[in-house]
């Protein structure tokens, strides 16, 4: 959900994804995590892939979201939203007794 979101701003690349998730606090993405995901989302129709040469180093795989990518992204957002909801007012509400020995 977290690299839909990235992606979800316009087409971008591998190491800028990383970086995007690493600034907002999800920590260092290794290659061998994020690029797997990369593939299977392409795999899933949910991202285009376009290579691009680069400005004076090696070209880069640019990734941009299908119509398909922007409806899961949108998806997994509204559901992430409802658990953090009901997983919010779980647990400010006292913890439940039933099952607990009262000893």
């Amino acid at each position: 959900m977290c690299v839909l979101h990235v992606i979800a701003d316009g087409p971008t690349y591998g190491y800028a994804i990383a970086s995007a998730l690493a600034e907002a606090g999800l920590g260092a993405i290794k290659g061998g995590t994020l690029y797997p995901l990369l593939a299977r989302l392409e795999e899933a129709g949910l991202v285009t892939v376009e290579w691009r040469a680069g400005d004076g180093g090696p070209g880069r795989k640019f990734y941009d979201l299908t119509d398909a990518g922007r409806t899961e992204h949108q998806r997994q957002t509204a559901d992430w939203r409802a658990f953090t909801e009901v997983t919010t007012t779980f647990i400010s509400t006292a913890a439940p007794t039933s099952g607990r020995d009262p000893s």
